[in-house]
């Protein structure tokens, strides 16, 4: 009886080959990867370097070199700044090209120049956009109609681009078009604005 419980507490299960005798029994036992450690040692301690170099550890540099480097920090800070302009046309380095910037937004720029490219790009905008800023509550359905008539929105798209507003109605449109459904808008009791 304690053989059956021993059995079953550790899994075995009973074959039967087919070239061997017929009652032969296999035991499977799990044996875990886990090998215990002594509970009384000390966890390691490794020595991580102060930051991590991918090249790994480098020798130090020639005498040759600490005395260059001695004798160019005691230059004057003027002669210092001729140091890199000289070795770049005595190492023969190719000058830095400037990057062309046109056509991307670099944020906002100082200077006159900045202010004479905004003029000449309000002078050439030619595609606008119309914004509802408000409308009146008595006027809704009426705004609601007019902002279907020119977007081909269902009537609860349309209801809920309104109910929105502060939005963009239209974008990419002629100034004749915005100007165009600014009054119609406005005629219905709402407010539009150009952008």
């Amino acid at each position: 009886m304690k053989l059956v419980g021993l059995v079953k507490a550790i899994g075995v299960r009973p074959t039967v080959s087919a070239t061997a005798r017929p009652l032969q029994l296999q035991v499977r036992t799990f044996q875990h990867d886990f090998v215990p450690r002594d509970p009384k040692a000390k966890p390691k301690r490794y020595k991580y370097p102060q930051f991590y170099d991918p090249y790994g550890p480098r020798p130090p540099p020639s005498e040759k070199i600490v005395q260059l480097a001695e004798r160019i920090a005691s230059l004057p800070p003027e002669e210092r700044r001729q140091i890199g302009p000289t070795l770049a046309e005595r190492l023969s380095h190719p000058k830095l090209q400037p990057i062309a910037t046109e056509g991307v937004d670099l944020g906002s720029q100082s200077g006159a120049a900045s202010g004479a490219t905004k003029v000449e790009e309000k002078k050439e905008k030619t595609v606008f956009d119309v914004k509802l800023e408000k409308f009146d509550a008595a006027a809704k359905i009426k705004v609601i109609k007019e902002v279907r008539s020119f977007t081909n929105l269902g009537l609860k798209e349309a209801k809920d681009l309104v109910e929105k507003a502060p939005v963009v109605l239209k974008q990419g449109i002629t100034k004749e078009e915005a100007n165009d459904i600014i009054d119609k808008i406005k005629a219905a009791g709402g407010f539009a604005v150009m952008e």
